[in-house]
C-alpha cells in the first residue's frame, strides 16, 4: 500500500471513528451557551424524488473521485484522489480530460474554479494548494507556511477573490490571496475540532463545520478571529451550504439529521433524515430555487434527498450505481446537481424531471 492510499485509508478510519464515538463524547467547558434548539421531529412521509441521474465512469480506474466543482463554462471538474489527477467532464458530450499532477501523492481533495476558469485544488496529501491552468496544464503551487497544516481540505472563493480553506487534521482555517500568493493560517481552538466543510455568505463571511465536535464557526474576514456556534450535543456537522436568507444547512453525519443554524440568533433546528439515524448524511448543496439537496452515505444504495424549506418535506431517490459514498456535491446555475461517487468510480449529474 503506497503513501497516498495509506493517507486516504487513515482519513476514512478517522471519519468512521467520529461516527462511532460521537454519541459518547461530551462537550468541554468552552463557555458557549447551549444552542436554542427546536426538538427533532419524527421522520414523516417521504415523497418520491423525480429526477434523472446520469452517471459516467471515470476513465482512470481506482480514481476515487472525491469533490466535484462547476466551471464557468458549465463543465464538471473533480478530484481523482487516489490516482493523483484532476478530471474534467463535459456533461453535454460525455467527453473527459484528465490532468496528472506532477507532485507525487498529492491526494487532491477539494477544488473550486475561479472566474477565469482556473481550477484551484487542495493537495491534501502534500500540504499545498494548487492552481491548474486548464489551457496549458501547468500547476502553480502554494505551500502551507506551517508544517502542521499538513492536509488542506476544502476550499471556496469569497466575493473579493480570496480563497478560504479548511485544514482538517491540522485543525486550522486559512486564506490565500491569489494576487500576492500570501497564505495565512488560523488555529481552531479545542481538541479535535477537525475543520471540514466551508462556505461563504453573501456578506463575504466564511463559515465552517467543526466535524470533530458539535460546533459550527465563522471567520472574521479581516481579523480572522473565529466565533463558534454550539449545536446539539451529539451533532457532528460535516458539510454545509448557505441559503439566500443566510441560514446554514448542514449534514449531521453522526446523528443522521439535516440541521439548520441561524447565525443571527444562534437558533438550531434539526430534521431526521428519511433513512434514519444510520443514514450518515454527507455531501450537501442548495440549488438556485432554494431547495436543499444532500446524499445519505450510510445506506445502500446511497440516496439523493431533496428538502423543501418552505414545506419542510423530503423527497428521496436511490443513486443507480449505489453511489459508493457521495462526499460532496455542487449546484449549477440552472439547477442541476453535480455529484462524485467515490466508491464506484463515477461522476454524475442529477436533474429534476419536469
Amino acid at each position: 500500500m503506497n503513501t497516498r492510499t495509506m493517507a486516504i485509508v487513515a482519513g476514512l478510519i478517522l471519519g468512521c471513528g467520529i461516527l462511532l464515538a460521537g454519541a459518547a463524547r461530551r462537550a468541554s467547558g468552552d463557555g458557549l451557551k447551549p444552542a436554542p434548539t427546536t426538538p427533532a421531529m419524527s421522520a414523516g412521509a417521504v415523497g418520491e424524488l423525480k429526477v434523472n441521474i446520469k452517471e459516467w465512469d471515470v476513465p482512470t480506474k481506482g480514481a476515487h473521485p472525491h469533490d466535484p466543482a462547476v466551471a464557468p463554462d458549465g463543465s464538471m471538474w473533480f478530484t481523482e484522489q487516489l490516482q493523483n489527477k484532476l478530471g474534467r467532464l463535459d456533461p453535454k458530450s460525455g467527453t473527459f480530460k484528465e490532468y496528472v499532477l506532477k507532485i507525487e501523492d498529492s491526494g487532491p481533495h477539494g477544488l473550486v474554479a475561479d472566474a477565469s476558469g482556473n481550477i484551484w485544488f487542495t493537495g491534501n496529501g502534500k500540504g499545498y494548494i494548487g492552481k491548474l491552468d486548464p489551457k496549458s496544464g501547468d500547476v502553480k503551487v502554494y505551500q502551507m507556511p506551517d508544517a502542521k497544516a499538513e492536509d488542506p481540505h476544502t476550499a471556496v472563493f469569497d466575493q473579493r477573490g480570496i480563497l478560504w480553506f479548511t485544514v482538517q487534521v491540522g485543525s486550522m482555517v486559512g486564506r490565500l490571496d491569489p494576487q500576492s500568493g500570501k497564505v495565512e493560517l488560523k488555529k481552531v481552538q479545542g481538541q479535535r475540532a477537525l475543520p471540514y466543510g466551508i462556505a461563504i455568505n453573501s456578506k463575504g463571511v466564511p463559515f465552517f463545520c467543526e466535524f470533530g465536535t458539535n460546533k459550527m464557526a465563522k471567520i472574521d474576514p479581516q481579523s480572522m478571529e473565529i466565533t463558534e456556534y454550539k449545536l446539539p450535543e451529539s451533532a457532528r456537522p460535516r458539510r454545509m451550504a448557505i441559503d439566500a436568507e443566510e441560514r446554514i444547512y448542514f449534514t449531521d453525519y453522526n446523528g443522521g439529521n439535516l440541521g439548520r443554524l441561524d447565525p443571527a440568533t444562534g437558533g438550531v433546528k434539526m430534521w431526521p433524515s428519511p433513512s434514519g439515524t444510520g443514514s450518515a448524511p454527507y455531501g450537501i448543496t442548495i440549488t438556485p430555487d432554494g431547495m436543499v439537496w444532500y446524499s445519505e452515505s450510510g445506506v445502500k444504495p446511497n440516496t439523493m434527498v431533496r428538502f423543501d424549506p418552505k414545506t419542510e418535506e423530503f423527497a428521496r431517490a436511490a443513486i443507480p450505481s449505489g453511489g459508493g459514498t457521495v462526499r460532496n456535491m455542487a449546484a449549477t446555475p440552472d439547477g442541476r446537481v453535480y455529484i462524485a461517487c467515490s466508491g464506484v468510480n463515477k461522476v454524475g449529474v442529477v436533474e429534476v424531471v419536469q
